[in-house]
């Protein structure tokens, strides 16, 4: 009697096992992925883009970004956009961080007068093109980002160079 119980009882919990099994395989096949797409704060807009450089205060910056702008339309054969308040970009881009995975839309390429320089985003690893920042001229560098002060301290075609490497970079 008591192995009569004893199978009676597996039997059950194997029942409800099998259950809970199905339930989970079930709940995982109806459950959406979750994307990686981060929201980010910095987005394209229809503001304009020669209203904004006409407001850089700097002569020689409101020049030089007259002068990158024509560059980068040339070499991306698109219509510059403003994305968020100060950056001008061309382009858009699915973009993936190798370190977290996290995927973002993004500009192509694009740039930025500051105050204290000039920003030009290449979305590329710019430490990897260290032959031609050699001969570029006075510049520093951070991780897809080309600081320069003014056109004048880099080597113009040098520049136009790693702003088509860029645009021909895989993302």
């Amino acid at each position: 009697m008591a192995d009569k119980k004893a199978t009676k009882a597996a039997g059950v919990k194997k029942a409800k096992s099998a259950t809970t099994e199905d339930a989970a395989v079930a709940k995982t096949a109806t459950k959406p992925k979750k994307s990686k797409l981060a929201e980010i704060k910095t987005k394209e807009n229809n503001a304009s883009v020669e209203d904004f450089l006409n407001q850089v205060a700097d002569e020689q910056k409101r020049k030089d970004s007259f002068a990158i702008l024509e560059m980068m339309k040339k070499a991306s054969k698109e219509e510059p956009k403003m994305w968020g308040a100060s950056l001008v970009g061309f382009g858009n881009v699915r973009y993936t961080s190798p370190a977290t995975g996290r995927e973002v839309d993004w500009l192509r390429i694009g740039f930025s007068p500051r105050k204290a320089n000039i920003s030009l985003y290449l979305t590329m690893n710019i430490k990897e093109h260290a032959a031609a920042l050699e001969k570029l001229g006075k510049h520093k560098t951070g991780v897809g980002c080309l600081y320069i002060s003014k056109l004048a301290d880099v080597d113009t075609k040098v520049l136009k160079s790693l702003i088509e490497i860029s645009l021909k970079r895989k993302n």
